[in-house]
């Protein structure tokens, strides 16, 4: 068992055991492992944005026309996804940049004594599609993010949505999975995927799409003619 100890040690922590050819070795591969992941999150994310730009700027537009009739964001997502959730909501609700207006947003996975209730209940596929029932209403935006974009409680979220005349935005990965199957069925307003199977470029590339949406929104509120331009549901597209 020593022996095993020591072997591991060695072949994870050889700086430990006075092994200076090897440290410099492992801190060498280090680096160019470090760079090459830069390199790929770069390339996920100008990929993901040149192919969504103009999708990224319709959905941008729907949410400011939404918050300047006095609509809401709700935002939900599981795991990492449910801390970008929360992420999104106080971005909106607590901007960090002097002059933007405070927007209401609500994250959907912040309750837990909800979240827990309904899951031990009812199920977890339905823990947001409840809160959506008691708090959304027609016109408002919800969000969802998934890296894969199959979470099950996602797409019954979705399909609530859509019953409540909510205007629907999905975020994913890879092939965008079932949201991107709704969407190519009319099912959902929006499905923005980041193009990659590694969870950590998609979150990469999503944490850089919410902060670029913010600001997109707040500058088309402070364009009268673009929010208040349109039919009564804001369902008009960037050109």
């Amino acid at each position: 068992m020593a022996e095993t100890v020591e072997d591991f040690s060695r072949a994870f922590y050889p700086f430990l055991h006075g092994d200076d050819e090897r440290s410099r070795e492992l801190m060498e591969n280090l680096r160019f492992s470090l760079l090459e992941k830069v390199r790929e999150s770069i390339e996920v994310k100008n990929r993901f944005f040149e192919e969504n730009k103009d999708a990224i700027l319709a959905a941008a537009l729907r949410m400011a026309k939404a918050f300047h009739r006095g609509r809401k964001l709700l935002v939900c997502g599981n795991g990492g996804s449910a801390t970008d959730a929360q992420h999104v909501a106080v971005e909106f609700m607590h901007p960090i940049t002097v002059g933007r207006k405070a927007l209401p947003a609500i994250c959907l996975t912040g309750d837990m004594a909800t979240v827990t209730a309904v899951a031990n209940d009812v199920g977890f596929a339905d823990v947001f599609a409840r809160q959506i029932i008691a708090l959304g209403n027609e016109g408002d935006v919800l969000m969802a993010i998934s890296t894969s974009g199959n979470s099950e409680n996602l797409v019954r979220a979705f399909e609530t949505a859509r019953r409540m005349k909510l205007i629907t935005i999905g975020c994913a990965g890879g092939d965008g999975g079932k949201m991107a199957e709704m969407r190519a069925r009319g099912l959902l307003d929006f499905c923005l995927t980041a193009p990659t199977p590694s969870i950590h470029r998609v979150q990469e590339a999503h944490g850089a799409l919410y902060h670029i949406m913010w600001d997109l929104v707040h500058t088309f509120l402070q364009s009268r003619s673009l929010v208040e331009d349109g039919d009564a549901e804001g369902r008009d597209e960037i050109h």
